[in-house]
């Protein structure tokens, strides 16, 4: 029969009779337990165990779940005993002919500990309703207890949330007891939820304790026995566990998949209320079935490493040595707004602050220092009164300008976490950042409204402007910021004083989502702490002070011109995208405001420069008047930046590195970019060339690589600098966000040697101190006989007049692969596929002269971007069409 079961090892099976105490069963009564147990497997071959995992599955499963962390915990390398348990009625454990509920189910569990004699440290893990029976054994059990591990499950129905659709149909009278016990249907739907479907020898393997209908009795009860309601027999029972876990401070793990119909986020929000000290990852596309979706057992063991110390620190002792660790002195510290207030009490006090531009390029309205203060302080005491507290999560869909700056600083002054997900993320990617980070309160235009009517986007509503009862209603809204400014200053007005808690430096304060154009956006969090280390490292970098006047075309930028005492101004355009920029927009938000600052994305460029024949001869003085440029979010060409340069002819131009994680890292002038590829031309700087020079660190902050290996990774390393040494880039600094959001796993990955983030960028230094980026670790490509980075050559076949972008792809199995060049021409052409003779001996050519040989040369009338930037090429999704035309396929489009 094991043979059935694909990856078990046979003899981790076992049947144990185990004494019950459950007043389920009669006194005296002996139960037959069926278990999935390594011990034995680990004792002959002389491994002595770390800890114990309690491993409980839940309903239609069996102990086949953990078989991941059975094999893993067999491993020399961090030997586990790991027993998985069938429970009763359930898998092949004993039929018992009774109903057996959700508090005899702990109880038993209890009586196979006992009957094992398990001694502690034990981790329990659990998935669906083994989550909560684990978490109740946990809860008995706290002298062994070691840790909790969690997997799609929940201990409490939300507050004015059914219970999900799919259990209502399974606990409908007409449908129970056919759909659980006298069909398998319920098995087979639980079955379908995996992603991706489950392979044919897996699915049977779950199905085989469950073949025949006397079989399944324990299914159906299962069902019936969800506490629904207050009167449910099993109420009291889940409420305890609900209640009794707010007081475990252990360590405890959460993995979870976000595309479950039965548990969704908003109950991995719940969990974390109650255990706001867990470690959490959610594996973006995997379901109910996470454990089946995705291979668990590197986290779980990753995470078993760093945080169970069988015998140390419980949370609490940790917490006491963090805080012990703090700086002393927090009355220095500065937090983002600290300006605001210095500046609408002094001469400043009368002078704008916030201007917003209308369509036709005239102001639309703006506020000066001391208004922007008050308005920020009547928000913040409104948002108080409705509700929010330090740590309520908050995201912020309304465009830049005024309303968005007022409602960001009252947020962060609160304690409240703000999250900005815009919508360059597209439609499927913000819904799917929105839903994971869980906002308790969504502030927004009507449009994101609506969206989150439609997509379910768990959130309190709050619009901008005051609604018409009507749309009210139909979009859920509660208040609006106008309504709770009125309110704030009523409150104040009374006090005579605004809410004076102030957070703590290092408690979260924002969460910012990447790009996504490596993959699904990441949330970064970080603390008020590093947010206002962003604020000075770019105040001295650049020598931004109080009094410069700030053009925006890049939201996030405009979000911290206030932080830094600057006028700011977000110019007439589309925020989400960035090309929609023109020279007669840029040039009226810089008279608006006699602008001596720009910061402008190199897409937003590109149409600046294409749309410069219709300035004016005002808007031509007014861009020269800028003093700096930033441009930031890809590499920037030199003869863009050129061409910008007659366009700002007083400015110095510069284009910072860094990322959501970390900007900026490093910087470079338009004279330096000049300056290192003259010496990469000639020769004279050893390491100089093949990838875009970025420059050196800005202030605070350290770069070094770990080096690549031959199969193009980059393993653990000590970090280097040593000249042409290609590695993975790393960054540490100040300013470094403090994780990612709910993505422990991803955490751990990014984490370099102690104290560095590692980029996911590969690069190297040359001999005069300065980075040049290749380009991403997850894009080179491994040939035969070497590993290509791909930005050198890019940058290479970019020079001919007829190439406007080009990306440098692999095709092929990793270590034999050839390399493509997928180039976007100058005009574009009409179809992609293979290019034509000339273009690919050109750009054949052009890639030979940067030490790349080229395969093959395809072209595309335009490049897949991402939607923030338009600018990072998506060369994931390149590889693989390119790979299908050059196997015979249908070119169509990237």
């Amino acid at each position: 029969m094991i043979a059935d079961w694909p990856g078990v090892n046979a003899e981790w099976s076992r049947e144990i009779d185990v004494p019950s105490t459950s007043s389920a069963d009669a006194p005296g009564a002996v139960r037959r337990w069926h278990l999935l147990d390594n011990g034995a497997e680990l004792a002959r071959r002389g491994l002595t165990p770390t800890g114990t995992l309690l491993c409980v599955h839940g309903n239609p499963t069996w102990s086949y779940l953990w078989r991941s962390l059975l094999a893993a915990g067999s491993d020399p390398a961090h030997p586990w005993r790991v027993v998985a348990v069938d429970q009763l009625d359930m898998g092949f454990s004993e039929r018992t002919g009774t109903f057996r509920r959700l508090a005899d189910r702990i109880n038993d569990l209890g009586d196979l500990t006992d009957a094992l004699a398990l001694a502690g440290p034990v981790v329990s893990v659990g998935h669906d309703w083994g989550g909560v029976i684990s978490l109740g054994w946990a809860l008995a059990h706290r002298d062994q207890l070691a840790g909790v591990v969690l997997t799609n499950t929940a201990v409490h129905q939300p507050a004015g949330s059914p219970i999900p659709p799919a259990l209502r149909l399974a606990l409908h009278p007409a449908v129970h007891k056919w759909g659980t016990t006298t069909s398998d249907a319920f098995l087979r739907v639980t079955h379908a939820l995996a992603h991706p479907p489950l392979p044919a020898d897996v699915r049977d393997a779950f199905m085989v304790p469950y073949r025949g209908a006397s079989r399944r009795a324990g299914v159906g009860n299962f069902v019936a026995d969800i506490p629904v309601g207050a009167s449910h027999p099993s109420f009291a029972a889940l409420n305890g566990v609900a209640e009794g876990v707010r007081g475990l401070d252990v360590p405890a793990l959460m993995l979870w998949g976000p595309r479950d119909p039965i548990f969704s986020d908003r109950y991995l929000k719940d969990l974390i209320t109650r255990l706001p000290h867990a470690d959490v990852h959610r594996y973006e596309g995997a379901g109910h079935l996470v454990a089946e979706d995705r291979n668990i057992a590197p986290a779980v063991f990753d995470w078993l490493a760093s945080r169970i110390t069988c015998g140390g620190d419980s949370v609490a002792e940790a917490s006491a040595v963090a805080e012990a660790a703090r700086p002393a002195d927090e009355n220095a510290f500065k937090p983002l707004w600290a300006l605001l207030k210095d500046l609408a009490a002094g001469p400043s006090a009368g002078e704008r602050a916030v201007v917003e531009m209308a369509p036709d390029g005239a102001v639309a309205r703006s506020l000066t220092w001391q208004q922007l203060e008050e308005s920020v302080a009547h928000l913040s005491a409104g948002l108080e009164g409705a509700g929010l507290r330090p740590g309520s999560r908050v995201s912020l869909m309304v465009p830049p300008g005024v309303d968005l700056t007022v409602a960001l600083y009252a947020c962060l002054r609160l304690g409240a976490v703000v999250v900005v997900a815009d919508a360059g993320l597209g439609t499927k990617g913000l819904s799917r950042a929105v839903k994971g980070a869980t906002p308790d309160v969504l502030i927004g235009i009507d449009k994101a409204l609506a969206a989150a009517r439609a997509l379910g986007w768990a959130a309190r509503r709050i619009s901008v402007k005051d609604l018409p009862a009507g749309p009210r209603r139909l979009l859920g809204v509660e208040t609006s910021l106008a309504a709770l400014a009125r309110e704030g200053s009523a409150k104040n007005a009374r006090s005579g004083a605004v809410p004076s808690r102030r957070p703590a430096p290092d408690s979260p304060a924002a969460v910012l989502f990447t790009s996504g154009s490596t993959g699904p956006a990441k949330g970064v969090l970080y603390t008020h702490r590093q947010l206002a280390a962003m604020r000075d490292t770019v105040a001295g970098t650049f020598g931004i002070q109080p009094g410069n006047r700030l053009v925006a075309g890049f939201a996030p930028f405009a979000l911290l011109g206030p932080a830094l005492g600057t006028v700011s101004v977000t110019p007439a355009m589309d925020v989400t995208a960035p090309r929609t920029l023109t020279a007669g927009a840029l040039a009226d938000a810089a008279a608006a405001i006699d602008a001596t600052v720009v910061f402008a994305s190199p897409a937003a460029l590109r149409n600046v420069v294409a749309t410069q024949a219709g300035l004016t001869a005002e808007g031509t003085a007014a861009l020269g008047r800028v003093e700096l440029l930033l441009s930031a979010g890809a590499p920037v060409p030199e003869p863009l930046l050129a061409e910008v340069q007659r366009l700002l002819p007083a400015a110095s131009l510069h284009t910072p590195y860094g990322m959501t994680e970390a900007l900026p890292v490093t910087d470079i002038s338009l004279e330096q970019i000049q300056a290192a590829a003259a010496d990469a031309e000639a020769g004279t700087v050893p390491g100089a060339g093949n990838g875009v020079c970025v420059g050196r660190p800005v202030r605070g902050a350290r770069t070094a690589v770990v080096p690549l290996a031959a199969d193009g990774t980059a393993p653990a390393a000590a970090p280097v600098t040593e000249a042409g040494v290609t590695g993975e880039i790393l960054v540490s600094a100040a300013h470094v966000k403090d994780g990612y959001d709910r993505l422990w796993l991803t955490e751990q990955v990014s984490a370099g040697p102690a104290g560095w983030h590692r980029t996911g960028d590969v690069g190297h230094f040359d001999a005069d101190g300065r980075l040049w980026v290749e380009g991403r670790l997850a894009h080179i490509i491994t040939a035969p006989d070497a590993v290509v980075t791909p930005v050198g050559a890019e940058q290479a076949i970019e020079r001919l007049d007829c190439v406007r972008m080009a990306a440098v792809v692999g095709v092929g199995p990793a270590g034999t692969q050839a390399v493509a060049a997928v180039v976007e021409t100058v005009p574009p052409v009409r179809k992609a596929g293979p290019a034509g003779a000339e273009l690919a001996g050109k750009v054949r050519a052009a890639a030979h002269r940067a030490g790349v040989s080229v395969a093959a040369v395809l072209v595309v009338p335009a490049q897949p971007t991402d939607i923030r930037h338009n600018a990072k090429i998506d060369r994931s999704r390149l590889s693989q069409w390119a790979s299908s035309v050059l196997a015979g396929g249908r070119p169509g489009m990237p």
